[in-house]
């Protein structure tokens, strides 16, 4: 039997288990994951994330995401922002900014000194192949919306890459719209062979969206940072959102800042905050 020393930590709601995979072993694959994030039989979580050292002595640290289910995947918005937030409260860095590898590449996430983080998220990617996507037409970065089948309906959602894939759904209410049908369906879906992040998007004016995800893996989240930048990317590609400055996304637990040009990287700034701290067997 092992111990292992976690930390609780939320970004908007949208919860972590995180584990500090430098002072002590921690191989996931020995973990039962599924069952440590069942609310009512375990600790409870969205993701489980792993500080590793770096492959490199280019970067800080490493940085692994698993979901609730136990899949590993390449990218967390709001999991980066209480990563940065972890390796500094612990004294892993007395850096501020620092360098981290994840499997979809390199992120760079700031501690601000009003205890806010901003992540520099990369560059959104749009080719089919890059999401990756199966469409039904000609493998082009130029199309702005492609069509997926659920049942009888042709929904148009925009692919967007960042870091993990995203399908984003323009609707005229979140409230209202159809996150668990919808969010299932796509989801999953045999067009995306990776599954895929679903955003359902309200645009509400120029500089701001409401906006709720429905997480690969996970379900419905309160809270989705590759999400907000996915859509924000969308709205602006698709002519809704102003570019360059930031636009508020509110999501169900709270709100997030994205800021996106054509060309550059994108932005985001939020909050990352520590629950408790605790201590696993297994």
């Amino acid at each position: 039997m092992k111990t292992l020393k976690f930390t609780k930590m939320h970004g908007l709601g949208n919860d972590f288990v995180v584990i500090n995979g430098i002072d002590q072993e921690f191989d996931p694959k020995e973990a039962s994951l599924s069952k440590w994030a069942d609310r009512f039989r375990g600790v409870g979580f969205d993701q489980l994330l792993v500080v590793e050292k770096p492959s490199s002595e280019t970067v800080d640290f490493r940085y692994r995401i698993f979901n609730a289910d136990g899949s590993e995947v390449e990218q967390c918005g709001n999991g980066a922002r209480c990563f940065v937030r972890f390796v500094v409260d612990k004294g892993l860095t007395d850096k501020k900014e620092i360098l981290v590898e994840t499997a979809s590449g390199v992120i760079i996430p700031k501690l601000l000194d009003n205890g806010l983080v901003t992540v520099n998220m990369g560059k959104p990617k749009f080719m089919p192949s890059e999401i990756p996507f199966v469409s039904m037409g000609e493998e082009t970065d130029d199309a702005l919306t492609h069509i997926v089948l659920v049942g009888l309906e042709s929904i148009p959602v925009s692919c967007v890459n960042m870091g993990n894939p995203h399908a984003v759904i323009v609707v005229e209410d979140t409230e209202n719209a159809p996150v668990g049908l919808w969010g299932e369906a796509i989801e999953s879906h045999h067009q995306f062979p990776e599954r895929v992040n679903v955003g359902f998007m309200q645009i509400i004016d120029r500089q701001s969206i409401r906006l709720r995800v429905y997480e690969r893996g996970a379900g419905e989240t309160q809270a989705c940072g590759t999400g907000a930048c996915a859509a924000v990317v969308a709205g602006v590609r698709l002519g809704l959102l102003d570019s360059g400055i930031p636009v508020k996304v509110s999501l169900p637990g709270g709100d997030l800042f994205i800021s996106w040009q054509a060309e550059d990287d994108v932005l985001m700034t939020g909050p990352a905050e520590t629950v408790f701290e605790g201590e696993l067997q297994y």
